[in-house]
């Protein structure tokens, strides 16, 4: 006799609870497993302005739902709240929600397309170059504070180098930094103002491609102008802004989560400083751990279908609970062994529409943090690690800060600007050739010293 599924919904007296507000603020692991022991490996949900959803926390179902997209689409146009209209425009979620003509809203043949487009572009970057290219980034950025024997790492370091590294791998001005970190942020949080947010970064990216249609360099912008797929305008912009802001909130959680890792777990430290394990090795572990999005957002039903022993229908929305797959107790019965040489995470999630700039973000992750402790390597957290704070959203949680202590060093570093002065003879990635975008850009060590203090003094 065949068990008849469960019904859509959560039982009767469960309500479905929030992934928003303060209690999925407060501790958003901790509701996973909550959720985890109250419905399984498929939880009732609620987003903002309490719309339902799915929340997948086991690990397998994560990989059915991202492998199989003929169930679950990632167009959101199959959304059923949307297409009924309870999603307005100003709604938090729309920026992530609202279709446009991207790789990861389209499946099928089109996809393909698009994608191809991305990845083949991305392909063209030297990676020994983009290293040698993060690790001059990453000096100047400590020696912007080496001589101070205090610095805070989620500011002065984690954040601002993958947007640094970024905004240069896609041609962009260096002007361009500040607020597009602030932007990225405000975007992925899903605020109030998420939606203008939005429109600046497009605003901001539209300059940007207009600018290499008229003088093309040997940047991601250009590459993706002239790429064979022939894609269109809206088409590059679209990509440029999907690129950005998902390198920067990952590779800048990557790398504050890692620090504060090193910083913390004495036996991490001392695995990776007595050779036991290697750098890469402690960033995978972090990437099960602690993966820089905690979900992701979203896929959608394609017909009434059952994952995880629930009842879905046609419409419904689900997301990919990254961070609660990674601790599923199926996969992972025991969370204080060590997960070596194991890429089986969910932190770039899997199938079709896995990340395709992992790689970049890696090195970018791996070469900063290199530098960083071989700069200062007497690093010590400057408060007891009970008072660090996190902020949470819908899609991620990130560290507020890391203060630090540590020994002043002098700037011993050249700060010259890539491809000038000393250390030119250093072969860089590509980007950093392109031709500068007309119009007034500050350019070499001192636009990029006096852009990011402008940052930093904000904070």
């Amino acid at each position: 006799m065949t068990t008849p599924p469960s019904p859509a919904g959560p039982p009767p007296g469960c309500p479905a609870h929030r992934l928003y507000g303060p209690e999925a603020e407060a501790d958003p692991m901790g509701l996973y497993e909550k959720l985890r022991a109250e419905h399984g490996s498929v939880a009732p949900v609620l987003v903002h302005g309490d719309l339902p959803a799915w929340l997948v926390l086991g690990h397998r179902e994560n990989l059915d739902v991202a492998r199989t997209p003929s169930r679950f689409s990632r167009d959101p146009r199959t959304w059923r709240d949307m297409r009924e209209g309870n999603v307005p425009a100003d709604h938090p979620l729309t920026p992530m929600t609202a279709w446009q003509p991207v790789c990861h809203f389209v499946d099928g043949e089109e996809h393909q397309r698009l994608r191809r487009a991305v990845t083949e572009s991305l392909e063209r970057f030297d990676r020994r170059g983009v290293r040698r290219y993060v690790k001059r980034f990453a000096d100047q950025l400590i020696d912007g504070f080496a001589e101070a024997s205090r610095a805070d790492l989620v500011a002065n370091f984690a954040e601002p180098l993958p947007m640094l590294v970024m905004t240069q791998l896609v041609g962009a001005p260096e002007s361009y930094g500040p607020r597009l970190v602030e932007a990225a942020r405000d975007m992925i949080q899903g605020t109030a103002t998420a939606v203008s947010s939005n429109e600046y970064v497009t605003v901001v990216l539209r300059e940007l491609v207009s600018r290499k249609k008229a003088v093309p360099g040997r940047d991601f912008t250009s590459w993706l102008l002239e790429h064979s797929t022939a894609l269109s305008d809206e088409e590059v912009i679209e990509h440029l802004r999907l690129v950005l802001i998902a390198a920067f909130e990952s590779t800048a959680n990557l790398i504050a989560n890692t620090l504060r890792m090193v910083l913390t777990d004495r036996r991490f430290r001392a695995n990776l400083s007595g050779g036991h394990m290697t750098l890469p090795d402690a960033l995978e572990q972090v990437l099960w751990d602690e993966p820089p999005f905690t979900t992701i957002l979203g896929r959608w039903a394609t017909g009434d279908t059952q994952l995880g022993g629930r009842q879905i229908r046609a419409g419904d929305m689900l997301l990919l609970g990254l961070a609660a797959g990674n601790v599923d107790p199926d996969i992972r019965p025991d969370l204080t062994l060590p997960v070596h040489g194991n890429r089986s995470h969910l932190a770039f999630s899997s199938g079709p529409h896995e990340c395709p700039g992992q790689d970049i973000g890696r090195a970018i992750a791996d070469t900063g943090i290199d530098t960083l402790l071989s700069r200062l390597p007497d690093l010590e957290l400057a408060v007891p690690e009970e008072d660090l704070r996190w902020r949470s959203s819908l899609m991620s949680r990130h560290l507020v800060a890391l203060p630090v202590t540590f020994t002043p060093r002098g700037a011993t570093v050249t700060t010259a600007a890539p491809g000038s002065g000393a250390g030119a003879s250093q072969p860089l990635p590509d980007a950093v050739t392109a031709p500068a975008p007309s119009g007034p850009v500050e350019d070499g060590a001192r636009g990029r010293a006096s852009w990011w203090s402008r940052l930093l003094g904000r904070r």
